[in-house]
C-alpha cells in the first residue's frame, strides 16, 4: 500500500499552509498502523483539512487545539459551513476523523488539556476512583458508574469551586437523591449507593459525614421480591439457529453468544478473554480479572469450544490483540468493548422477533437450566462464579413448578 494518501489540490494547500502541517504525515502513519481502508485514510486526511481550513482562518494555535476546539468547530462552523469544494462535511466523519488526530497531537505532547481535568471536582473524583481501585478493588463498570453520579452530585453544590463538605446539607442530599421530579425506588437505590460510597470515602479521609450518610432516602426494597426473566429450552435453541443467517461478524456474533448462553459469562467477562486463557488439550477456560475479583477455571463445552475455534480461523482477523474477540474494522489492534457483545445478542432477539432488550436474561437461563436438571445451589454459584450462596438464591425462584409444589393455598380459598 502507497505511504502516501492522494488527495485533492485544494484539501492538500489547506494543510500545507496550517499549523497541522508538521503532523500531516504522522497521522498518515497512525491510519496506515491501524489498517485503515485506503479510501478511509483519503476521507479522514480531508476531514482534518477542513478542520486545518478552519483553524486558519481563526487563527487558532496548536496548543489551542483540544476536545473543546473539536466541539466548537462542528457545533458553530459546520451548520453554516460554505468553505470550498471539494470539502467533507458528515459530521460522523469529522468527528471520527478529528478524534484520530487528536490522538497523534497528545501522543507528541501537543494541544490544549481539558480544562475539566484541572478543576477541584475531576481531581476529587480522580481520588475516589483511584481508592475504589486500589483499596476497595471495585469492577471498573460500578467504578464508573458510582464516580459518574458522585461528580454529578458534587458539581451540583460546588461547580468549579473548592469542595468544602461541610457546606452540604443533609436536606441537599436527600432532594439530589430523590430528584426534582421523582425516582423509581431502583434509582432512589443505585444513586443513593453511589453518594454513600462516596462519603464512606470521605470518612476515610478524615470528614465527619456520618450525618449526611444518614441522612440519604432508602427506597422500599424487598429483596428476592421478584422473578428473574428466562429464556426457555426452545427459546435458546431459536436464538442460535438465528445466528445461521448470513450476515457480517457471524461468526463472531455467535461465539460470543455461545460463551454467554453455555457459560454464563457476563458481557466484560467475554470482552476480557484472551488467546491464552484456553487449554485446548484440557478443554478449560481460565478467567481472570472477573467482576469477582478472582481468576476461575471453567470447563469449555465442546460446542462452545468449536464455535470458538470456527471464528479464530475463519474470520478473526489478523492482529496484535490478544483477545479472543477482536475488532473488525479499523483500528484493529484497540479492543472490543462490551457494547458489541450485546449489540449482538440484540440483534439475535430482534431476528427471532422479539422486543426483549436485557442481556443478563441468559445468565439467569444458565441457572434455570441448571436448576432444572437438579444441580445443587452449590454447584450454581460455582458456575456463575458467586462469591456466596446467597447471591445465587434468586435463582431458586426461576423453577415455578418446584415453587409451585411448595406453595401453600391461599386463605380463604376453595382449594
Amino acid at each position: 500500500m502507497s505511504k502516501v494518501i492522494v488527495v485533492h489540490s485544494q484539501p492538500r494547500m489547506w494543510l500545507e499552509d496550517s499549523v497541522i502541517q508538521p503532523y500531516v504525515s504522522r497521522f498518515g502513519a497512525h491510519l496506515r498502523r491501524g489498517r485503515y481502508a485506503p479510501s478511509t485514510q483519503r476521507v479522514y486526511l480531508c476531514c482534518v483539512a477542513h478542520f486545518a481550513h478552519w483553524l486558519t482562518g481563526e487563527r487558532c494555535g496548536l496548543s489551542a487545539i483540544g476536545e473543546a476546539l473539536v466541539a466548537r468547530f462542528l457545533a458553530e462552523h459546520m451548520p453554516a459551513c460554505s468553505c470550498p469544494y471539494p470539502v467533507r462535511r458528515l459530521r460522523h466523519e469529522l468527528r471520527a476523523a478529528l478524534a484520530q488526530l487528536l490522538e497523534v497531537l497528545r501522543a507528541d505532547g501537543v494541544g490544549a488539556l481539558d480544562p475539566a481535568s484541572e478543576t477541584a471536582v475531576a481531581q476529587e473524583l480522580a481520588r475516589f476512583d483511584a481508592h475504589m481501585r486500589d483499596d476497595w478493588g471495585l469492577a471498573d463498570n460500578t467504578r464508573c458508574q458510582r464516580s459518574r453520579i458522585a461528580g454529578a452530585f458534587l458539581l451540583a453544590h460546588f461547580g468549579d469551586q473548592p469542595i468544602t463538605i461541610s457546606k452540604i446539607s443533609t436536606a441537599s442530599v436527600r432532594r439530589f437523591v430523590l430528584g426534582q421530579d421523582g425516582r423509581s425506588a431502583g434509582s432512589i437505590g443505585v444513586i443513593g449507593g453511589a453518594i454513600g460510597c462516596y462519603f464512606r470515602f470521605r470518612t476515610l479521609s478524615g470528614d465527619r459525614v456520618s450525618e449526611l450518610a444518614a441522612g440519604i432516602p432508602r427506597a422500599a426494597h424487598w429483596r428476592l421480591a421478584s422473578l428473574p426473566e428466562v429464556l426457555t429450552d426452545t427459546e435458546i435453541d431459536e436464538l442460535l439457529r438465528s445466528f445461521d443467517q448470513p450476515f457480517p461478524s457471524r461468526r463472531r456474533a455467535y461465539a460470543m453468544t455461545r460463551c454467554l448462553i453455555d457459560l454464563g459469562l457476563r458481557c466484560s467477562e467475554v470482552v476480557g478473554l484472551r488467546l491464552e486463557d484456553i487449554d485446548w488439550a484440557d478443554g478449560t477456560i481460565s478467567l481472570t480479572g472477573t467482576k469477582g475479583r478472582r481468576a476461575d477455571v471453567l470447563p469449555l463445552p465442546a460446542a462452545t469450544g468449536s464455535t470458538i475455534a470456527g471464528y479464530l480461523r475463519e474470520e478473526r482477523p489478523q492482529t496484535s490483540n490478544r483477545a479472543i474477540f477482536v475488532r473488525h474494522v479499523a483500528p484493529y489492534d484497540e479492543p472490543i468493548e462490551k457494547g458489541v457483545v450485546k449489540r449482538a445478542v440484540l440483534a439475535g432477539y430482534r431476528r427471532c422477533g422479539w422486543t426483549r432488550t436485557g442481556v443478563h436474561i441468559l445468565r439467569h437461563s444458565v441457572a434455570s437450566r441448571l436448576l432444572r436438571t437438579g444441580a445443587p445451589m452449590k454447584d450454581i454459584a460455582d458456575v456463575l462464579r458467586h462469591r456466596s450462596l446467597d447471591t445465587s438464591a434468586i435463582y431458586a425462584k426461576v423453577d415455578l413448578t418446584k415453587l409451585a409444589a411448595v406453595a401453600l393455598p391461599w386463605p380463604e380459598s376453595a382449594s
